[in-house]
């Protein structure tokens, strides 16, 4: 057991939800920026954390789709509730941002996006909160088809877009976040990872080659969010 209960250490479980890692590795990009113990999980190989023997858990993005679901996604969802009630600080980017909403709010709380968001995008943050900072519009590296949509009390929403309404969320009372934006992911990884897709053949073609036409820029808000992160819930004793 790592970190099971109140006072003990932080320990941070990864659940890397990634398909292809020869196209996207979100633990590397996470771990980067963790100062505290961490284990991996890899999702499509049946593997997931027991949530009693880590104090964070890290949901990653993915290529997958919530709306178009294989059996491991409905088993992620359960242990998802399972950390959610036990109040291990769970934190949730793109995807896994979606399988916040998908396991604690329901399906029709996840759906397509009418425009995909891809490249650098300025969110909407309409009030100072502790994840993402003062008012403003920060930007923040994205790839996305799907999003979450109206979600319900106690949801509070933290950032928006004009085309993604719900670019962050907390749940109130809880040590619990969804981004829909990859603050984990830097400008170099960005700009790999679009080459990447497009050279895969994506779907999307069209919104990864205009990303790349884009300057990119990122305002830096992952070192706030992983600070903010491992300081909730369970805290190092």
């Amino acid at each position: 057991m790592r970190a099971g209960k109140p006072g003990a250490p932080a320990a941070v479980a990864i659940i890397d939800n990634s398909i292809d890692p020869g196209v996207y590795r979100p633990v590397e990009h996470w771990s980067r920026h963790l100062t505290v113990p961490w284990d991996a999980f890899v999702a499509r190989d049946g593997r997931f954390p027991d949530p009693a023997d880590y104090s964070h858990i890290i949901l990653t993005g993915s290529e997958a789709s919530i709306l178009e679901r294989d059996a491991w996604v409905d088993v992620e969802a359960g242990i998802v509730r399972e950390a959610v009630a036990a109040d291990v600080a769970v934190l949730g980017s793109c995807w896994g941002h979606q399988l916040l909403a998908f396991a604690l709010a329901g399906e029709s709380h996840v759906r397509r996006c009418e425009r995909p968001e891809i490249g650098w995008v300025p969110i909407r943050v309409d009030k100072e909160n502790d994840l993402l900072g003062p008012a403003g519009t920060p930007y923040m590296f994205s790839v996305h088809y799907d999003e979450v949509r109206d979600l319900p009390a106690p949801f509070e929403i933290l950032a928006s877009t004009d085309a993604c309404p719900v670019q962050a969320f907390r749940l109130r009372g809880k040590p619990v976040w969804g981004l829909q934006g990859h603050p984990e992911v830097d400008i170099p990884s960005s700009l790999r990872f679009l080459q990447d897709l497009v050279d895969r053949g994506f779907k999307g073609r069209g919104f990864l080659l205009e990303a790349l036409r884009q300057p990119p820029r990122d305002s830096g808000l992952i070192l706030r969010i992983v600070r903010t992160f491992l300081e909730a819930g369970r805290l190092r004793g």
